[in-house]
């Protein structure tokens, strides 16, 4: 095992970032019942495994819990995408503008290297666009590449953007209306291989520092000195004591903290396979007509599949575990989407559909008669109850680290705990390294984009046994390598933590239900000790 380096404090080298079953066992055991922690943290999401991390990275100790998996809930629900705070800056909201573009450069060139790059889109000017809409956006491109340098990101980091003519844009986007083509706007913005991987290299960093990250234990009751658990793969509860307590449970964090308002969000994508609207080497942005500021983003992923989205919609009722995709959100988008594609897409292409709920913070009436959920802000806040929970909520996934960092230091205020100030921004996430160690690297390039500098290690198993070497599923690039991995080094328990986050085989049902079985065939495999 991997010594790993000194703890903030100077103390014992802090654990290896592997998680497992048997650590979670063994972590589990030492923290249920036993003296405090200094910081319990509920939800591991990006947000709440960046609390973990950022709370541990100073030096203290923590125990992190969720339900269900890490990026259970909306974390594994986004476009994918880190953004530069654009359309924040349109709507006014300078700060949340600029916050986002910093928290950009910090994950492009320096935290998460590996899975963070820049994506080029283009916005193609059909005759649905008007002059003046593209004016608009062109301004908007404009300033966005000025928020990139006010965040001193770099140009190589982030080109700029451009226009482009009616032949470079029907290169560029071959499946186009080409009638009256005018042209396209060329632009630019961060882009995750996968919202749930960096949840998992946050939480695994977050471990390499002496973090507990208890996934499958369920918070039934917080007190500002700790929590009620249930370990819900036994179902046995107790007591985990905590000097400070933060809850960043996301669109679920009213139900455990009285006076904590949430208006939740739908964010709806549609699955289409990629050989249906041929070669993509970009993304598209495509204007929602009667908006002046939203459009639906196509996003070829690299592994044979294109999402489509992005919803808005408001939700009412009981927060579900995982949200169903309505007939009508599919419509929607493929109405958007027909508008300025030539290539007919019909239901029936549509191979898989997924939706996230954005936790927004209702600071309205409280008689559902605020703004709609586009115009809420998506600013965050700390807030701590009159019993002494602090909550971390709203925000988005870009800005997780920054919530994180506020988070903690409320806490550490609050509860006078010892510890310093923040070192994330500059903390490099496991497999992180620059980009020319990440290319140097003997490994294929898509392994290095989702692992970095542990890509080899994860090839080599695949060298080693043929087997272990071979897809899936055929027309899907994941390897079984990458599920032993996942088993062994990343934390996943059974055969949804396999195909739904760890890697995303299961957006398509068709697809999961064909790596079912060799999803089972991997966990027997792992527990194989040799």
């Amino acid at each position: 095992m991997n010594p790993g380096s000194r703890n903030a404090t100077g103390g014992d080298p802090v654990p290896f970032s592997s998680l497992d079953a048997a650590r979670r066992t063994r972590e589990l055991a030492r923290t249920v019942g036993a003296p405090a922690v200094d910081v319990l943290v509920v939800g591991l999401g990006a947000t709440g495994a960046g609390v973990a991390l950022d709370a541990a990275a100073r030096g203290l100790s923590v125990a992190a819990v969720d339900a269900h998996d890490l990026a259970f809930g909306t974390s594994r629900w986004s476009s994918k995408l880190i953004h530069g705070g654009l359309r924040y800056l349109a709507s006014g909201q300078l700060d949340v503008a600029h916050e986002s573009a910093v928290e950009r450069g910090i994950l492009m060139e320096r935290t998460a290297v590996h899975l963070v790059g820049a994506q080029p889109f283009v916005l193609p000017l059909t005759p649905l666009v008007s002059r003046a809409q593209a004016a608009l956006a062109w301004a908007g491109f404009r300033a966005g590449d000025g928020l990139r340098l006010a965040a001193r990101t770099a140009r190589a980091t982030l080109p700029a953007p451009r226009r482009l003519s009616a032949v470079e844009t029907r290169h560029l986007v071959p499946g186009l209306r080409g009638t009256a083509l005018r042209g396209g706007l060329l632009s630019w913005d961060g882009r995750l291989t996968d919202d749930a991987r960096l949840v998992t290299a946050v939480a695994r960093t977050a471990a390499a520092h002496g973090a507990r990250i208890l996934t499958r234990v369920r918070a039934l009751e917080l007190t500002a000195s700790g929590a009620r658990v249930r370990d819900e793969l036994t179902g046995e509860e107790g007591e985990i004591r905590a000097r400070a307590v933060i809850n960043a449970s996301g669109v679920w964090a009213g139900g455990l903290v009285e006076g904590i308002r949430i208006r939740p969000s739908r964010g709806t994508h549609l699955v289409l396979r990629a050989d249906h609207l041929g070669d993509l080497p970009t993304g598209l942005h495509i204007p929602v007509p009667g908006e002046s500021n939203r459009f639906v983003l196509v996003l070829p992923q690299g592994d044979g599949r294109v999402y489509v989205g992005l919803t808005d919609e408001p939700v009412e009722g009981k927060i579900p575990d995982v949200p169903e995709v309505p007939e009508s959100d599919i419509g929607f988008l493929l109405d958007v989407l027909g508008s300025a594609l030539d290539v007919p897409v019909h239901r029936d292409d549509v191979v898989g559909a997924f939706a996230g709920l954005r936790p927004l913070l209702d600071t309205g009436p409280g008689d559902g008669s605020g703004p709609r959920t586009a115009d809420i802000s998506r600013r965050h806040a700390v807030l701590t109850s009159a019993q002494g929970v602090i909550t971390v909520v709203g925000g988005k996934l870009t800005t997780y680290r920054r919530m994180a960092e506020d988070a903690v230091d409320a806490a550490v205020a609050a509860h006078r705990l010892a510890a310093g100030p923040s070192t994330t921004a500059s903390l490099p996430l496991v497999g992180a390294a620059s980009p020319d160690v990440l290319t140097s690297l003997p490994a294929p390039r898509r392994l290095i984009r989702r692992y970095g500098t542990e890509a080899p290690a994860v090839h080599a198993l695949g060298v080693r046994d043929p087997w272990l070497g071979e897809p899936v599923i055929e027309g899907h690039p994941v390897t079984r390598a990458e599920l032993l991995w996942a088993v062994r080094h990343e934390g996943a328990l059974d055969e949804s933590d396999l195909l739904d986050r760890r890697t995303r085989i299961g957006v398509v049902p068709a697809d999961r239900g064909a790596a079912l079985r060799t999803a089972r065939e991997v966990l027997g495999a792992a527990l194989d000790p040799r």
